[in-house]
């Protein structure tokens, strides 16, 4: 699985470490933000530049994590694409909530939150939405290919 990262100034800091934490655990990780800390940057400059990646990858599960202040601006962004489902994740529930349920391939989260957790509740976000399957219901799909309709 090939995973994008894309984050603006807000979470440019915590998106290097989430890196460095994929990295070292061997996954296969582009990221598409920008090179230094632009704080004049615009978060959907890099949530497209993720999602178009992730839309025009050979593998079918390809996945991004986006970072922004509050999760919401980069997961509004990535929406806007047919075949991208992309939700605001802030613990391991919804994370697993989110793959199970509705095949989230673009995970989002909040940097502003996440960034000074002491506990690391990102590793176990992001461990939970890699490890979950899409459970591949009849429901999951119909309601998946009701989203895309409306994109």
């Amino acid at each position: 699985m090939k995973i994008y990262l894309g984050a603006d100034h807000n979470g440019f800091h915590l998106k290097d470490t989430i890196l460095a934490y994929l990295s070292k655990r061997h996954h296969d990780v582009e990221d598409v933000s920008g090179k230094g800390l632009d704080k004049s940057d615009d978060f959907p400059e890099f949530a497209q530049m993720a999602v178009l990646k992730v839309i025009g990858d050979e593998d079918d599960d390809a996945r991004a994590i986006l970072l922004c202040g509050s999760g919401q601006g980069m997961a509004i962004a990535a929406n806007r694409f047919r075949g991208i489902r992309a939700g605001v994740i802030w613990d391991a529930t919804e994370a697993r909530v989110a793959r199970n349920d509705i095949d989230s391939n673009v995970l989002c989260l909040p940097a502003r939150i996440l960034e000074n957790d002491d506990s690391k509740e990102w590793k176990d976000i992001i461990d939970t939405w890699l490890t979950t399957p899409f459970a591949d219901a009849p429901r999951f799909r119909r309601r998946n290919a009701q989203i895309d309709e409306i994109a």
